[in-house]
């Protein structure tokens, strides 16, 4: 993971390689450059995340890098530029997993960073399996089923998505699929 700058940390034009200055745009003071006016708009990071249920229990994989290392969490990762959120939120769950999963609906967004160097936005995705072997891959230490009340200590807000959606279910509501 990279870490998140700030407009104090950018000194210098990425175009032209000039001293940044700090001037009034778009609203807010932002660096921009002393040359050739390039101003810096830091954008958010987004990643995207997926809760899986089978049988009523739910995916999780324990994490073996920081932030949170040996903690639980949904499989998930961030999203690439240019790249579909749902198709991230595949091959991420792929990639740490072994399960191939269908999207079937966005369960959430958070707006907050958790962690210094995560993301700014999280996507959350419901996601049913429709293949693959389950196994702990990539940046993954373990990957296991658990059943809601047998959670292990979980990472970031896991534990409130899960929440909502038991409460979800047991009221019969539905949000709208894809």
């Amino acid at each position: 993971m990279s870490e998140n700058l700030s407009p104090d940390d950018i000194r210098f034009c990425i175009r032209c390689g000039s001293p940044l200055v700090s001037r009034l745009r778009a609203g807010k003071i932002r660096p921009t450059c002393s040359s050739c006016g390039w101003t810096y708009f830091p954008d958010p990071k987004v990643a995207v995340t997926v809760m899986v249920v089978s049988q009523g229990r739910v995916l999780l994989i324990q994490r073996v890098n920081p932030p949170q290392e040996g903690r639980w969490a949904f499989p998930g990762g961030f999203l690439d530029a240019g790249e579909d959120p749902q198709e991230a939120a595949i091959r991420e769950c792929l990639e740490e997993t072994g399960l191939q999963v269908r999207i079937t609906e966005l369960l959430g967004a958070i707006g907050r960073t958790q962690t210094p160097i995560g993301a700014h936005l999280v996507l959350t995705y419901g996601a049913e399996v429709i293949g693959g072997t389950l196994q702990a891959r990539d940046d993954a230490g373990q990957a296991a089923f658990f059943a809601p009340q047998a959670l292990p200590e979980l990472a970031f807000e896991s534990s409130e998505t899960i929440r909502a959606y038991l409460k979800r279910e047991a009221s019969g509501q539905r949000t709208a699929g894809r």
